[in-house]
């Protein structure tokens, strides 16, 4: 039974605190061993938020409610904690009804106010590529800086929206699904939550390009049957391999590549799908590290792997902390097989990325979130392209000397990973070395490069440094250099 407490704060009968019931079970079971007052606020936020939408409706006519259930759920499914699920419920009781700051902190405390009024704030953004949209992009970081468990309810909040899209006017439709995929996807890849980038990409992908769309799709149906034949029949063999090497503790699955994704790799191959080697890949899941190279070295050694496509993502992660090792290997009927060997906690993080470590509030805060607030600070209105061009594009990852990764977009120069190190390092650059072999300034740089920037204090920036240029950041700081000058 429903206290009488609970009965007064949130004016709900019996029936209707029964059905709510056997619904939150669907939020708390994805709880790791909940306690009573972790499950007595997931109750009230669902109750509370669901008298106060009480017949307020969507455009498609269904009850808000519902929309504000989806995205708690997809918060909870991720593994957050119980506060940033009760914010998923909560987050749009203060700009759609009259329920304001002092009821949810009377309610519900300081930090689910905080979270409810950040995800409030982000919400008031309109996309359009305006200078009053380059602002509230500043604003949104800077929000985003305080806590990223803002932003995670608002990218659950963006998913849902993007599945009942279809209920708003084609214009609408298309600025948000552009917003999506230049914005919001971008920002799910860098915090690791794959889950979330795949379904907002693909979702975006098919109102952009609704005929692209559906010809991805054919070629992947196409493919995916003799892909999967060739699999099936590599797994079972794989298996038995394993086995006799003493290997039992352990799962494996298949991973079927995103309609966009696959997109962009037809164009990185000029159409060629036979050049697209991992439209499905096999996934092995162990217990151990060791296991991982292991199993490397065990399937090497029945199989041969392909050439360049053997990446230990485990011993240099991506930046946004995704772990696992690929390597591609001919099965031996004709076939050629993409393998993933990650841990358990790896494929995890791999599947939520930061939103595994967030279950409640960190104060650190990703360093390329530090990046961009920097950033904004002196981009000006060139925030938002620089932003899809120097934080969101295709990264490649090199080296320092001494070991450190430097993320930079693909395409990137040694000039721009001078800048990338700091201003003074690009503004004195003389010269440069790339995996020890003195090059080019103006030389491209390619993912596991080692790179030694040369520095004179007599040595200045260039005009024709420009061309060479990848990263807005680089750019405007030769500018700023320039216009120093003068």
């Amino acid at each position: 039974m429903v206290s009488k407490r609970n009965q007064s704060n949130c004016n709900l009968s019996y029936f209707d605190y029964n059905w709510g019931m056997n619904n939150v079970k669907e939020i708390t079971s994805f709880l790791d061993n909940p306690s009573p007052k972790d499950l007595d606020l997931i109750q009230k936020a669902y109750a509370f938020s669901q008298k106060a939408h009480e017949g307020h409706l969507r455009k498609s006519g269904g009850p808000y409610f519902d929309h504000l259930f989806a995205v708690a759920k997809n918060i909870a499914e991720l593994g957050m904690g119980v506060s940033t699920i009760a914010a998923g419920f909560l987050h749009d009781c203060i700009e759609d009804r009259k329920t304001t700051a002092e009821d949810i902190k009377k309610e519900f405390g300081d930090e689910i106010l905080f979270l409810v009024e950040g995800v409030t704030k982000l919400g008031k953004i309109k996309y359009g590529g305006t200078n009053r949209y380059n602002e509230s992009l500043r604003k949104f970081f800077l929000a985003v800086s305080k806590d990223l468990r803002v932003l995670i309810i608002k990218l659950c909040d963006r998913l849902h929206n993007m599945q009942t899209l279809e209920f708003l006017p084609k214009e609408k439709q298309l600025s948000i699904a552009q917003e999506t995929l230049e914005i919001y996807a971008p920002l799910a890849y860098r915090l690791g939550i794959k889950k979330l980038q795949r379904e907002l990409e693909d979702l975006s992908f098919a109102y952009l390009y609704p005929e692209k769309s559906k010809e991805i799709k054919k070629i992947m149906k196409e493919k995916r049957g003799e892909v999967e034949k060739h699999l099936d029949k590599f797994q079972k063999s794989l298996k038995k391999e394993l086995a006799k090497n003493g290997i039992t503790d352990f799962s494996m699955d298949h991973r079927v590549k995103s309609i966009y994704s696959l997109y962009k790799k037809m164009q990185k191959y000029k159409e060629n799908v036979e050049n697209i080697y991992d439209i499905s890949a096999l996934r092995i899941i162990v217990s151990k590290l060791s296991d991982c190279y292991k199993i490397l070295g065990i399937i090497h050694g029945s199989w041969r792997p392909l050439p360049g496509r053997i990446k230990d993502y485990i011993a240099s992660p991506k930046l946004n902390g995704y772990k696992s090792i690929h390597t591609t290997i001919f099965t031996g009927d004709g076939g050629i097989i993409e393998v993933q060997i990650r841990t358990e906690d790896m494929h995890k993080e791999a599947e939520h990325g930061i939103a595994s470590h967030l279950s409640y509030k960190e104060e650190g805060v990703a360093g390329w979130i530090k990046e961009l607030i920097e950033y904004q600070k002196e981009a000006g209105d060139e925030f938002v392209e620089g932003i899809k061009h120097d934080f969101f594009e295709e990264r490649i990852f090199v080296f320092t000397p001494i070991g450190d990764v430097i993320d930079l977009p693909k395409g990137s120069s040694t000039i721009d990973f001078a800048y990338a190190i700091h201003t003074d390092v690009g503004d004195h650059m003389s010269g440069a070395k790339v995996n020890g072999k003195m090059v080019a300034i103006t030389s491209t740089l390619v993912s596991g490069d080692r790179v030694e920037i040369e520095t004179k204090k007599s040595a200045k920036p260039n005009q024709k440094w420009l061309p060479f240029c990848k990263t807005t950041m680089a750019k405007r700081r030769i500018n700023n250099a320039l216009d120093s000058k003068k």
